[in-house]
């Protein structure tokens, strides 16, 4: 079994996840919310393995986000 591991980051000017790093060349995909980043990056992972024999794969996602909060002094 091969593990892939896919690094996401959320862009807050384009509010979206996207693929920062990835096991996967040539991965590129993006999505609007992570439940719809998650499918694409499984949706393109069929794609990019596709015509390389019967292969079971399993992608790791590890995503960050940075959160600001305006205190108070």
């Amino acid at each position: 079994m091969r593990v892939a591991v896919v690094k996401a980051a959320f862009d807050d000017d384009a509010g979206v996840w996207f693929v920062e790093k990835s096991d996967l060349e040539g991965l590129r995909v993006e999505g609007e919310t992570f439940e719809a980043f998650r499918q694409n990056v499984a949706d393109a992972t069929v794609d990019l393995l596709a015509g390389g024999g019967p292969q079971d794969v399993v992608i790791e996602i590890v995503a960050h986000i940075f959160v600001r909060s305006a205190v108070a002094a």
